[in-house]
């Protein structure tokens, strides 16, 4: 469908007065709302440190100049508790948000300044790129899709996603805003699949933001070429060029700015690290080291030259992202290549510098939209440097996998018992592999990919990041592979917590099962497990102590912690507590302890204590208690927080 023209149309006389005070404390009220529906109206193509600052000027421009304006919709269809005020700017920005859409001849309609189709003069920032956090592939993947609608099927789905318009509310706002035909504008919509919720992550608040320098060095040195060039005007008046080898062999990065034997050849094409394709079979390691330069354009000069400029200089445009704990900045010297060549619609490349996996990806049809993933990935070896993400689409991956694997399959963690399901591999590349679905916002299925070579097999994880996460089982110090019959069956009720630590830079997950209760009414025996993330960066660890109880589906969190050592390798302890409700109706608030536990005890709104790991006390509903335990040894230890 072709994108709709926006002009401007006269509020009708019949609808209500806002007076410039009711605009303006609707404007500070709901300015961070404001700021995300301009963000995300707005075109990604912008790159996200314009797209912030545009959203910002936006939503500071929404005003009336007058005292006095007339909303252009009626106040009452608006939601916001049916504020004119909200209703007045809210238009305001979504008008000027579609016009930053269009094509810039198709702006400058009869009757219409040419000051909306400039860069906003405030809010200006020097020296800094500001971009929001980094979310997970869900929000990556929801961003690409939203790119390619038309800018006012863009509007309609953000308004019925992050204001809960209704399709009249809808079509009432587009037309308002000068959209002519706002059915075909939700008909386009439609397209897109339904992840309102989406809609409000970190990914797309432009009032809470990373910051970044731009470069020194290069701020410098075109302070000095500009000096350069003017003065070369004003002796011969022909035109003055800046030095270097300008934009177009380095796609979309920036100008060119260190002239330095060790930067220019950490980005000469012709000094990438190539391993050769059996020197694995003979190495003393199996690590990204390794892994020979795969894909049909490794020969690609043109391409690989791109992407080791966008690395050591990614210009405005092009999006970054990187795992907690991740430097961003260029590589100290040529890097090892591990890939190169066409994924689906895109160029990808992937990199390696002995710290960092890097993936730089590319449209077929051009380097405009180019993105640059960094994941930290120093002392990964054997199951962790089995597979890397190649490419995202429509909520499948394809993963790059190690050249000691020999097969890959595809298992639901949800289902212990169901079989694994082949995965075509073809030159270490992967068939798309579905990841997490849910239905009615439940999760009811977690896809892992089941990798096979001579040391075993192993399962991996897709949490949103380059690197999957490796999963394993047992008690911390001797833990196992995940894939076996017992471990499948530990994992099933816990697979969808796994959500809980996308996009956290996790290396691997453990889930150790480590008390079984058998619960007061006599209908059988809970599971107690803790599963825990670590992280490459070596900190920020996410500790979950679940609860399952016989013939439910999913376990449930009873604590978690964050950044503590429990369930680890230095403290492989745990102690947690639930409140039950049991099948004849009465309360109980259970609690276990590892095996190691000599004694429990229950104090403030239940209790009670009981000799060993286990404890089971009589309580009502909603009660708040603490937990203090005995470990063999006489250390105490307290409940999981």
């Amino acid at each position: 469908m072709q994108s709709q023209d926006v002009a401007p149309r006269p509020a009708p006389s019949s609808d209500p007065v806002v007076a410039v005070e009711q605009a303006e404390a609707a404007l500070v009220e709901h300015y961070p709302r404001l700021v995300r529906l301009a963000y995300l109206l707005l075109p990604p193509g912008l790159g996200r440190n314009r797209r912030v600052l545009t959203a910002h000027a936006l939503a500071q421009r929404a005003l009336p100049r007058g005292r006095r304006a007339a909303s252009a919709i009626p106040a009452q269809s608006t939601g916001r508790d049916g504020d004119p005020g909200y209703a007045f700017v809210r238009l305001r920005v979504v008008r000027t948000a579609l016009e930053a859409g269009m094509p810039l001849g198709r702006r400058l309609r009869p009757g219409r300044g040419a000051l909306s189709s400039l860069p906003p003069a405030l809010p200006r920032v020097w020296g800094l790129r500001l971009f929001p956090r980094s979310g997970g592939a869900d929000e990556h993947a929801l961003d690409q899709r939203l790119s390619a609608l038309s800018p006012a099927a863009r509007a309609a789905y953000v308004l019925r996603g992050l204001e809960r318009l209704s399709d009249t509310g809808v079509q009432q706002l587009l037309r308002a805003a000068g959209i002519d035909e706002p059915g075909e504008a939700l008909d386009e919509a439609d397209e897109v699949p339904v992840q309102y919720a989406l809609l409000n992550s970190p990914e797309f608040d432009a009032c809470s933001l990373h910051a970044r320098p731009t470069d020194l060095m290069r701020r410098r040195q075109h302070g000095r070429a500009a000096l350069a060039a003017v003065a070369a005007l004003a002796v011969c008046g022909t035109p003055a060029v800046l030095p270097g080898d300008g934009w177009g062999p380095d796609g979309a990065a920036a100008p060119a700015y260190a002239q330095n034997p060790a930067a220019e050849a950490a980005l000469n094409p012709g000094r990438l690290t190539r391993i050769a394709p059996t020197a694995w079979r003979t190495a003393s390691r199996t690590d990204f080291s390794v892994w020979p330069a795969r894909g049909g354009l490794t020969g690609d000069r043109a391409l690989l030259r791109r992407a080791l400029a966008v690395w050591a200089r990614p210009g405005g445009s092009v999006q970054v992202s990187a795992t907690p704990g991740t430097p961003s900045g260029g590589p100290a010297g040529p890097p090892q290549l591990l890939y190169a060549g066409a994924v689906d619609s895109a160029r990808v490349v992937i990199l390696y510098d002995g710290l960092r996996i890097a993936r730089y990806a590319e449209p077929k049809d051009g380097t405009a939209g180019a993105a640059l993933d960094f994941a930290r990935v120093d002392g990964a070896t054997g199951a962790e440097a089995n597979a890397v993400v190649l490419d995202r689409a429509d909520g499948n991956v394809r993963y790059l996998t190690a050249p000691w694997v020999e097969r890959t399959a595809v298992r639901d963690l949800t289902k212990p018992t169901a079989g694994a399901l082949d995965l075509p591999l073809a030159d270490g590349v992967t068939s798309p592999l579905s990841g997490a679905a849910s239905r009615d916002g439940a999760c009811t299925t977690w896809n892992v990919l089941q990798v096979t070579g001579a040391s075993g097999t192993r399962l991996l994880t897709d949490l949103g990041e380059l690197v999957p996460a490796h999963l394993t089982t047992g008690r911390p110090g001797s833990v196992r592979e995940a894939a076996g019959a017992g471990a499948l069956r530990t994992w099933a009720p816990f697979a969808c917590s796994l959500a809980s630590v996308r996009s956290q830079g996790v290396r691997a997950v453990n889930a150790w099962e480590y008390a079984t209760q058998p619960l007061p009414d006599a209908s059988g025996a809970a599971r107690w497990v803790c599963t825990r993330a670590e992280t490459w960066r070596g900190g920020g660890e996410r500790v979950l102590a679940q609860f399952h109880t016989p013939g439910g589906l999913y376990g449930a969190v009873a604590a978690k912690a964050e950044g503590g050592p429990a369930c680890g390798t230095r403290d492989p302890h745990v102690l947690a507590g639930v409140v039950w409700k049991s099948q004849t109706g009465s309360w109980y608030l259970l609690a276990a302890g590892s095996a190691d536990t000599a004694s429990l005890s229950v104090t403030g709104g239940a209790t009670g204590s009981a000799r060993g790991p286990l404890l089971a006390v009589r309580t009502e509903q909603g009660v708040r208690a603490g937990l203090r335990g005995t470990l063999d040894d006489g250390r105490t230890i307290t409940g999981l927080r």
